[in-house]
């Protein structure tokens, strides 16, 4: 057992009880605690009396010489021998003599605690008359006080620490001096607080290091422990100092620099509450001088720190007379003996208390070990067979990288490892003991093996590993493996109990209560008494108020290490009920270890409990917990449960909370479900047959429905429900296609067998997903997919009803629905879009060309000749177009296959434009494959296809696509290719070609940075707007309108205010003379959108007035004949806009002798300046920033 320092427990509760009776009552010194007096103590000898005593900071040091020569005394006569032992009393009668009330109210304290309670001093401290105050000036120098006489000045709110004589004067003016008197004591205290805080954050500073850590340290001596802060603090002074000595200026500057958190000034900045040690010349020249002997450095070393000292000790001060050092020497060695003397004492004292201790324990052995426990008397054996306990020892260090002492006797459960509850192995402890002793061996083994439920279930043991590793479970730490070791006898619970407690009791004053659950776990396995073992539990459950993860993670551990221990009988009497009551508890952490709780429990309970109790019990969390942690937790917890269960009436339940589950609104609870709840119930339905007959058809028919019923508007979130569950079943259904093929009985692992390529299938959201884990190794699937591959390319399906289905059945029906979609949704072409991706990619590339795509083409159909001008393609226009370009044209990236999808979409674009049908499904492809950029050059290739193409129906076509898929392709790519590109179409001579290039040349010029292009493109619009041909070209003037109004507002400004602006109070103009009303109405509604979008934009003065407020009247004109509601809001624009130019002329008029006057004050200055860091680019908060207020 790992030893404990008494020392560091000197002020834990526990004193009392460890020390024996008779260590109390000789070992403490008159004055053990007491600290020195405080400045102005009346106690204390004056000044000029003598020379000054030297004051220790420890505890154990004398308040006065007188003390320090009676504490010799009593030492002396304390450490002769028992015969001269000194009572209690007359210790107190001396420290009551001498007036030492702090230390005999320590005493008297100590004395309390152990029971033992001394009349003498309860009489004194129970008296007030002892400290009232009897006078209102200090007793005189030469007063002697007897023990029951007054103590000056000690009252109710004061402290004998707080006594100020100084306070007291003789003109009667008291009430100022008491008030600086208690502000002196209050800064006192207050210093002496911050003394004790940095005390203890140097403590913990030093003790803090990972347990991880700590476990390699130990482990490997070899490897050196990382600096700590405070040890690099320090060195860093020390190392500042060496440079600023030794003249490295310039190099303690940029050191100092670099370690700006540290002021090198002040030592005490490095937060120690030690001396400064010797600098490094020194630390450089004693590091090789041998160390004292550990004798002299327990004897001398502890009684007293040169930093403890005062200043005038440690400091040469050349003034002083030679006698007088000589005296201050002397009193130092006497005080050094005498702290000699009383360590020597308690060494003594605690050499005595140890070898009663271990007495003790050997009597409790004896005891332990008599004839009534004869037939478990396994300690006794080992300690008379050294082999047999080492062997133990040994075999237990093999498998824990933890230090156990030798002396375990190897009767413990160890759920480390293991990977299936069934199998309980013998542990290996007991096997090394049995060599030595068969008797004692047969009779553990006389114990009844406990038994579990196993469900009739085929899951993988590589699934079912993956499934149990969400129970979060931890066993590679100290106490992890602690927790995970059930004691088995009783002297194994003494022998645990005698590894834990030294962890228990310095910590669980710090909230570290995990230290207990070993204790708790073994006493409640191992406790004959029910009722005594629920309370038990209950304690476990209720240990951590609100647990974290960590602890959550212990608290589980210990509980399967419990049910492995007891059996599932006992799971289910007194751990399940424990979880019931804390269903509803107020903390969600601790609704979260219920929630956590159950699915580690699972392996361990009564199938039927599994299937019914704890499944209505995570079933009301999941409905009922507002907590997204709790529910997730849920959900994991119930695919842990899937996996177990073994009941097929439960799969309409498991169905239904699996659709539950899939709408919850937590992201993380959703992606709970495809990580952990689908993969197990996958698995089951796998086992019942109902994968692909029952569950896939099940969401197939909601997902009909909802198309069904949202003929006039989909409900996105349940089709993204619903269509994300069938992605998650994609890879159970092609393990289920493997393990039903016919060669699956021929498949062998011995041989060659090639690895699986990294981009053979899609990255799995979990390990429950990967095929590999369902099928139970890389190594068989590697070997199912050749057998698969070639089954495929020259055998056929014949015979191989699974894959049959999966053609002729689930293929069909799923192009059937996405034909039935709304191609303008994106939403939902790219859902399908990636189920088909994951779909093609998981059954691999020959079944995607031999049973995909001769399916999608067999619907299509691509052929100009068979083109109908008047009806059209009709399945060209629907979403099935895109989602096979970019679901099932894009699996695999080889040239063959880029190819393929730019004649597809070439096919596509040319027959939609001939036969004048609705581009949306050529539009929604593009849009889909622009968002990807290795798709941008590939689209590019199309489009020039349609650039050259001899139809102006096709350039028209292509002249609008370019618009689609500018947005996030690098301005390179459009310089080099797009802009070439649509200038070609613009040199062509149809209008309408030259038209569709508008929106294009206006998002170039929304995107694109690069001057000379945007050059390039603004003279091409300019040649549109200023070219005698095209001014009676009423649709170009539309579609450039509502370009302007498109791209405007984020355009340049400059090519905003010279080019937008301007042209738009032209076409403004120009419309007011337009005889044709229609085409008259059509350019106003359009300019009211431009003008609309444009008015948001910050707009200089100049051409505010030139251009936009002219062309905002010339379309109220316009909308005062046409559109009357119209022509109330351009009022109301241009109302707001003429005030905003006034504002700004005032502003201006007004701006210099504005200025100039505020400056003349600092308070002006302030406020003119925090007016001016208000600015912001917004044309009205400019406007406004000078506007004087009304």
């Amino acid at each position: 057992m790992a030893s404990v320092n008494p020392f560091n427990l000197s002020d834990s509760e526990e004193e009392a009880e460890r020390r024996p009776n008779e260590t109390v009552d000789t070992e403490r010194s008159p004055s053990d605690g007491a600290p020195g007096p405080p400045p102005g103590n009346p106690f204390s000898p004056p000044a000029d009396a003598e020379p000054p005593t030297l004051l220790l900071s420890s505890n154990r040091t004398s308040p006065s010489g007188e003390g320090i020569s009676f504490s010799a005394a009593a030492t002396s006569a304390m450490a002769g021998s028992a015969e001269t032992r000194v009572s209690v009393d007359v210790i107190a009668a001396q420290l009551l003599r001498d007036q030492y009330i702090l230390t005999a109210l320590e005493f008297h304290t100590e004395l309390l605690e152990a029971g033992r309670e001394l009349p003498r001093l309860r009489d004194y401290f129970s008296n007030p008359g002892n400290f009232e105050r009897q006078s209102g000036t200090p007793p005189a120098k030469d007063q002697v006080l007897g023990p029951g006489g007054p103590l000056n000045r000690a009252g109710s709110i004061s402290t004998l620490d707080s006594l100020d004589f100084a306070r007291y004067s003789d003109d009667g003016n008291r009430e100022t001096d008491e008030r600086v008197a208690v502000l002196e004591f209050e800064l006192r205290k207050a210093k002496e607080t911050i003394q004790a805080l940095r005390a203890n954050l140097t403590q913990a500073a030093e003790s803090e290091v990972p347990s991880q850590e700590r476990k390699n340290f130990k482990s490997s001596p070899e490897i050196q422990e990382p600096i700590r802060p405070l040890e690099k603090r320090a060195l860093n002074f020390l190392v500042n100092e060496y440079l600023l000595k030794n003249e490295y200026k310039l190099s303690s500057i940029t050191f100092s620099d670099e370690n700006d958190d540290q002021d090198f000034e002040l030592w005490d900045d490095v937060g120690l509450n030690i001396p400064k040690p010797p600098d490094l010349l020194q630390l450089y020249r004693n590091c090789g001088t041998p160390l004292p002997s550990p004798r002299n450095v327990v004897d001398v070393s502890v009684g007293v720190d040169l930093g403890d000292l005062p200043g005038n000790c440690i400091t040469q001060d050349p003034p002083k007379k030679p006698d007088l050092l000589q005296q201050q020497q002397t009193e130092v060695v006497q005080e050094l003996e005498y702290q000699i003397s009383l360590l020597n004492n308690e060494k003594q004292s605690l050499v005595e208390q140890i070898k009663k201790l271990q007495s003790e324990i050997q009597t409790l052995k004896r005891t332990v070990s008599s004839p009534p426990l004869a037939t478990l008397d396994l300690g006794s054996q080992n300690t008379s067979n050294p082999p047999s306990s080492s062997a133990a020892a040994s075999t237990t260090s093999s498998t824990d990288p933890l230090s156990v002492p030798p002396t375990d006797n190897g009767q413990y459960l160890d759920i480390r490892g293991v990977s299936e509850p069934e199998a309980e192995p013998e542990p290996p402890s007991t096997q090394s003991t049995s060599q030595s002793h068969p008797q004692s061996h047969s009779k553990l083994k006389s114990r009844p093996p406990v038994q579990f439920d196993k469900p009739n279930r085929k899951l993988s043991p590589a699934f079912q590993q993956a499934l149990l590793s969400f129970c979060r479970m931890c066993s590679d730490s100290r106490l992890g493996a602690e927790v995970s070791r059930i004691a088995d006898s009783e002297e194994s619970v003494m022998l645990m109990l005698g590894r834990c407690l030294p962890h228990i009791v310095p910590n669980v004053l710090l909230a570290k209560r995990e230290e207990l659950i070993p204790l708790i776990l073994c006493t409640a396995c191992l406790h004959p008494e029910p009722k005594e073992r629920d309370q038990l539990l209950h304690i476990l459950f209720n240990l951590i108020k609100r647990p974290d993860d960590e602890q959550r993670q212990m608290i589980l551990t210990g509980c399967v290490a419990f049910a492995r221990h007891v059996g599932p009988t006992r799971v289910e009497a007194e751990l399940l009920p424990q979880c019931w009551e804390q269903i509803n508890h107020k903390y969600p952490e601790r609704r979260l270890l219920v929630a956590e709780s159950c699915g580690a429990l699972a392996p361990y309970l009564p199938k039927e409990i599994r299937s019914s109790l704890v499944l209505s019990m995570l079933q009301q969390m999941l409905t009922e917990d507002k907590a997204d942690m709790v529910r997730e937790a849920v959900v994991k917890s119930l695919g842990i449960i899937m996996g177990y269960i073994d009941d097929p009436d439960k799969y309409s339940q498991g169905f239904e909370l699996m659709l539950l589950s899939l709408g919850d609104p937590s992201e993380r609870v959703v992606s709970a479900v495809h990580q952990v709840f689908i993969p197990a119930f996958a698995a089951w339905t796998t086992e019942l047959g109902t994968l692909h007959t029952a569950l896939i058809p099940s969401l197939l028919a909601r997902i009909e429905k909802l198309l069904m019923q949202g003929e006039h508007g989909l409900d996105e979130h349940k089709l993204h429900v619903f269509l994300s569950a069938l992605q998650s079943l994609i890879p159970p259904l092609f393990a289920v296609v493997l393990q039903n093929a016919p060669f699956t009985s021929r498949a062998k692992l011995h041989g060659d067998i090639p690895a699986i390529e990294v981009t053979r299938f899609p990255r799995p959201a979990s390990p429950l997903q990967d095929v590999a884990t369902i099928i139970g190794s890389r190594e068989m699937l590697s070997a199912l997919l050749l057998l698969y591959d070639h089954q495929l390319e020259h055998e056929g399906t014949t015979g191989w009803d699974s894959l049959l289905w999966v053609v002729n059945q689930l293929l069909p029906q799923l192009i059937e629905i996405v034909g039935r979609i709304n191609v303008t949704s994106s939403t939902c072409v790219h859902e399908f879009s990636r189920f088909f991706w994951r779909f093609c990619r998981t059954f691999g590339k020959i079944f995607t060309n031999t049973k995909v795509k001769p399916q999608f083409q067999e619907i299509l159909r691509l052929s100009e000749e068979n083109v109908d001008a008047s009806a059209g393609n009709g399945i060209l226009t629907k979403a099935t177009v895109p989602i096979y370009a970019t679901g099932v044209l894009t699996c695999y990236n080889q040239e063959e296959d880029r190819k393929l999808l730019v004649g597809f979409l070439e096919d596509v674009m040319t027959t939609l434009s001939l036969s004048h049908a609705p581009l949306d499904s050529l539009k929604a492809s593009f849009i889909e494959l622009g968002a990807n950029p290795v798709y941008h050059e590939l689209l590019l290739t199309v489009l020039w296809y349609g650039v050259v193409h001899t139809s102006a129906l096709v350039r028209c076509t292509a002249a609008r696509m370019f618009e689609l898929v500018l947005r996030g392709m690098s301005e390179a790519l459009v310089d080099r290719r797009a802009a070439p590109a649509l200038i070609t179409l613009c040199s062509g001579p149809e209008f309408s070609v030259r038209i569709s290039t508008i929106p294009a040349f206006g998002t170039i010029m929304e995107t694109v940075t690069q001057k000379e292009l945007l050059e390039r493109v603004k003279m091409q619009l300019a040649s549109f707007l200023e070219d005698p041909q095209y001014q009676d070209q009423h649709s170009l003037h539309m579609e450039i309108i509502r370009t302007f109004g498109r791209v405007g507002p984020n355009a340049e400004p400059r090519f905003r205010d010279e080019f937008v602006l301007p042209h738009l109070h032209k076409l403004a103009l120009a419309n007011n003379s337009q005889a044709v009303e229609s085409k008259r109405i059509d350019i106003a509604t359009q300019l009211f959108e431009a003008y609309s979008a444009l008015s948001c934009c910050f707009i200089s003065e100049e051409v505010m007035v030139n251009h936009f407020l002219p062309g905002l009247r010339c379309l109220r004109a316009d909308m005062e004949q046409l559109s009357p509601e119209h022509e109330v809001i351009l009022s109301s624009m241009i109302k707001e806009c003429e005030i905003k130019v006034e504002n700004r002329g005032m502003a201006d008029a007004q701006g210099s002798m504005s200025i100039a006057s505020s400056l003349v004050g600092e308070d002006a200055k302030t406020k003119f300046l925090s007016k001016m860091g208000q600015l912001t680019t917004s044309g009205a908060m400019l406007a406004n920033v000078f506007q004087r207020k009304k």
